[in-house]
């Protein structure tokens, strides 16, 4: 009669977790960390809902001591004036042409200087490169001037151009496509040259393909930075029909009264937008967000 032998005993690498009891599932339906976060965005969060609640106070509400953070009757009154007293939907439609040719021109031309010193070889490449990048460290303020004096011989102040053309392309855009250009593998582009693929063809057809993380990172920092810019049209531009809409905005707050009911239905039109395009492109947005951490 033989023995029968203990069954072996399984590795420590192939024993399978424990799973969680019910009754800790049952407590628990979510992850701990929900616990923590949900405090903190309903803290974030809270500025914008007495934003929007703001904005359907009347005057006699928002004035009062202490602050109301729930209006007392609502109003329209702030958007009435709005739409009536300003020509928002003007500033609006300057924003979004002055904020869409930044992006495609970001996308384009950034794309195109990255690669360039990324992967092209012509004398004076890495002096040209460090010198795109020193420019970073100049302050926005001491440009002005200079700008200002450049813009006025060309004659495009106190136009839309003027808003828009500092946003087509950008030394930190180059920076960040060129170290994306260089952390892609150059085996697949060798392999398009040998079969015949010029060098556009491969920048056009195997590396931009590839580079989505990193222009979709390009185009959401530009799309905030162009959105947001409020001290460059200040300077350039002064006429009220080409308008950016934080400049427009700007205008109803000064030293003696600040038109509360109007800056903050402003205030909202303005962050709707932005808004509406996070919540359409979440998930793209986190994964970007991803990828810019990770690159450091």
């Amino acid at each position: 009669m033989t023995a029968q032998l203990p069954p072996p005993s399984l590795s420590p690498r192939l024993t399978a977790a424990p799973l969680p009891s019910p009754r800790r599932r049952r407590m628990l339906p979510f992850s701990g960390w929900h616990l923590l976060l949900a405090p903190v965005a309903l803290l974030f969060a809270l500025p914008l809902v007495q934003m929007v609640m703001t904005s359907f106070m009347p005057d006699t509400g928002i004035n009062t001591f202490p602050p109301r953070f729930l209006p007392s009757r609502l109003t329209l009154a702030g958007y009435q004036g709005l739409l009536g007293d300003s020509q928002i939907l003007r500033w609006l439609l300057n924003t979004v042409i002055v904020t869409t040719v930044a992006v495609i021109s970001h996308l384009v031309l950034c794309s195109l200087a990255g690669y360039g010193f990324a992967r092209l070889r012509f004398p004076g490449r890495s002096v040209g490169f460090f010198a795109v990048l020193g420019t970073i460290m100049i302050p926005t303020q001491l440009l002005m001037i200079p700008t200002y004096v450049m813009f006025t011989r060309l004659g495009v102040v106190n136009t839309l151009a003027a808003a828009f053309i500092p946003w087509l392309a950008s030394a930190f855009g180059i920076f960040l496509m060129r170290q994306f250009f260089l952390s892609l593998p150059k085996d697949l582009e060798e392999a398009a040259r040998l079969d015949g693929c010029t060098q556009l063809g491969v920048f056009w057809r195997i590396v931009l393909p590839l580079a989505k993380p990193a222009l979709t990172t390009l185009a959401i920092f530009t799309l905030l930075g162009a959105w947001n810019d409020l001290i460059w049209p200040l300077v350039a531009i002064q006429d009220e029909k080409s308008y950016t809409i934080q400049l427009g905005l700007a205008g109803f707050q000064g030293t003696r009264r600040t038109q509360w009911s109007l800056l903050m239905a402003g205030n909202v039109v303005a962050t709707m937008p932005l808004i509406l395009f996070f919540l359409a492109a979440q998930k793209q947005f986190v994964a970007t967000m991803t990828f810019s951490g990770l690159k450091g």
